[in-house]
């Protein structure tokens, strides 16, 4: 009798035990759906992960009945945050930043960047198997190019058109990096490019306190060389960026000066031949956008 006795008092305390172990849990959960916010889905996946996380090496540890009560706190706990879930409402400020979109004014990058083919000869194009993948490899890269272009025709597109526009930039942006004129180059390159032209004209400044540029007008020459898009949202197609990717050839005079006023690089009675290679780019789901630098590529 004594030894029912005391394995009965000894069950009658892992008992109490266990009912002030799960107040102690339901009191940490409750302190848990206090602090924790965001999406209703989240809060309640994310609370039931925390219960689940903290109490999970208990439920391992004890005997039938400790299971047994922890599997009722846990589906109490569950219909409770699930309540609490959708009862809760985001404040004013979580829902005007779920309802605010975010518009790319840039990809921020030269898509598919252009570099000049190794040339082929004429047997080896059609009479081996590499000349045959290489034949393919530039069938496409001239489709995608013949793809951007047709799109951007819906746009309004005429090559001279564009290719006056284009000169007209170039000119533009050529003429603001001579002077270091941040402000007008900041409106007609990315932002990226922005960043990278802004170095270049400090560099610049500390080799040579001013330069002299001028461009020799008509361009000698001005080609397309690739034309690409990017598209930025898979659900919506039409919203897509094109970069064309320009050659020009042009006649150009330059000389630089140190601080003294002396001439010490160039010469601006001589006029050289300078071939370039830019990239310009432009929205076409924009209301408004118009062509930007977004790239140079050196060869």
């Amino acid at each position: 009798m004594a030894l029912l006795r005391s394995n009965a008092i000894r069950n009658l305390s892992k008992l109490s035990r266990i009912q002030q172990h799960s107040f102690a849990l339901g009191s940490s959960r409750s302190y848990s759906n206090a602090v924790i916010s965001g999406p209703q889905g989240n809060s309640c996946s994310s609370n039931s992960f925390s219960y689940k996380s903290h109490n999970y090496p208990l439920i391992c540890g004890r005997a039938g009945v400790l299971r047994s009560s922890m599997a009722a706190e846990l589906s109490v706990f569950l219909c409770e945050a699930r309540s609490l879930s959708t009862k809760a409402k985001a404040p004013p400020q979580g829902r005007a930043m779920g309802t605010m979109q975010v518009t790319m004014l840039s990809p921020g990058f030269i898509y598919e960047p252009y570099a000049p083919r190794e040339p082929i000869s004429f047997l080896k194009r059609w009479f081996t198997r590499s000349g045959w993948g290489r034949t393919k490899e530039d069938m496409i890269i001239e489709l995608k190019s013949a793809y951007a272009i047709s799109k951007l025709r819906k746009f309004g597109y005429s090559k001279q058109g564009f290719y006056k526009e284009a000169f007209e930039i170039f000119k533009e942006i050529n003429t603001s990096l001579a002077h270091g004129d941040k402000t007008s180059l900041r409106k007609l390159v990315t932002d990226k490019t922005f960043s990278v032209l802004k170095n270049d004209i400090k560099n610049r400044e500390t080799m040579w306190s001013t330069v002299y540029w001028e461009l020799i007008e008509p361009a000698v020459k001005i080609r397309t060389l690739r034309a690409r898009l990017i598209g930025v949202d898979r659900n919506d197609l039409k919203k897509v960026f094109i970069q064309l990717t320009l050659e020009f050839l042009t006649k150009q005079k330059f000389e630089a000066y140190n601080s003294e006023g002396t001439a010490v690089a160039g010469d601006k009675n001589k006029e050289i031949l300078v071939r370039d290679i830019w990239v310009f780019e432009k929205s076409l789901f924009h209301p408004g956008a118009y062509w930007r630098l977004c790239g140079r590529i050196l060869l």
